[in-house]
């Protein structure tokens, strides 16, 4: 068991990183309307977090399998951009891939080992690259929306506000497992 002495000196040690992390409340970013707003920031908040913990990972950390039903990071970084970019085309746009976009941003919609071979070799940056650009039109869309349009519903039953919640809590899910997959990474 650990003496008070360890225990205290162990928290005070690990404090200051959790104040720095720690942001205590959600902002409507400026420049939005209150509620898309608050979306951006937690979308925003969820991509830098998920890119610090990519950005430093070399080429076979990137492509890293823990066993055979496994995704890589990249795989999961691109499925991330997939899924972002059919929902900002379909919501922003009110449209499908073009077959380019398609080939270009929704490779990894759908994880299969087809599409877990077709992205390896590729680097961390590959992946982040297309990710800030997908981000960048999806901000420069939503700043065209406000919260009424975001209440409104695409379909019955399926409002925009529901559809870019799931953008974001998808992401959160994904850094699950690429917390996982690091923490699996050799030594």
């Amino acid at each position: 068991m650990k003496s008070l002495k360890t225990n205290i000196t162990s928290f005070l040690l690990f404090l200051p990183l959790v104040l720095l992390q720690a942001q205590g409340e959600l902002k409507s970013v400026e420049g939005y309307s209150p509620k898309i707003g608050v979306m951006v920031y937690m979308l925003e908040d969820l991509k830098d977090r998920i890119t610090e913990q990519v950005k430093d990972l070399d080429q076979s950390q990137v492509d890293f399998l823990y066993d055979d039903n496994a995704n890589s990071v990249g795989a999961l970084i691109m499925h991330l951009v997939s899924t972002e970019s059919y929902y900002q085309i379909a919501t922003l746009e009110g449209r499908q891939w073009t077959k380019e976009e398609l080939a270009r941003l929704g490779v990894a919609g759908e994880i299969n080992e087809k599409v877990k071979s077709i992205l390896r070799g590729k680097p961390i940056t590959y992946y982040l690259d297309l990710w800030d650009e997908v981000r960048e039109k999806t901000l420069k869309g939503l700043k065209t929306k406000d919260d009424a349009w975001f209440s409104a519903n695409m379909e019955e039953g399926l409002n925009y506000h529901y559809i870019w919640y799931h953008v974001m809590e998808h992401s959160a899910n994904h850094m699950g497992q690429i917390a996982t997959i690091k923490n699996r990474l050799p030594k």
